[in-house]
């Protein structure tokens, strides 16, 4: 597909903890198929900027594995390309939606997600 056929374009980069949970992030946002022919998503796991000047350029895209191997990959990266804002915003609304209810699980549910206690608040 030409890149003129989708001009608006959107990149959000979501940091994660760790390697685990961004892939599992991952996993549970991809098997929802996008609705609509005139928007195209695409993510992938890539490492985290190292240091703030850098800004987002630094991320490493894997295209092969999506970036599922390697452990210091901790930030998931959902592209969108849509033939219309309209379209694009509509698209990234129902990504927003479901990427609170997988975070509010990972919150909820997962163990490495919270803070990690202090030896001293750990319950005797």
């Amino acid at each position: 597909m030409a890149a003129t056929e989708f001009p608006c374009t959107l990149t959000i980069d979501i940091p994660l903890p760790t390697h685990r949970l961004a892939s599992s992030a991952l996993r549970a946002l991809q098997v929802d198929a996008e609705l609509s022919p005139l928007v195209r998503r695409q993510f992938c796991l890539t490492r985290p900027p190292a240091s703030p000047e850098d800004g987002l350029t630094n991320g490493h895209k894997h295209s092969d594995d999506q970036g599922l191997s390697d452990e210091q990959n901790t930030v998931l990266r959902t592209e969108y390309r849509a033939t219309t804002n309209r379209m694009l915003r509509v698209s990234v609304n129902g990504f927003m939606e479901s990427l609170g209810v997988v975070l509010q699980v990972m919150e909820e549910l997962d163990v490495d997600v919270l803070e990690p206690l202090l030896p001293s608040e750990v319950p005797s």
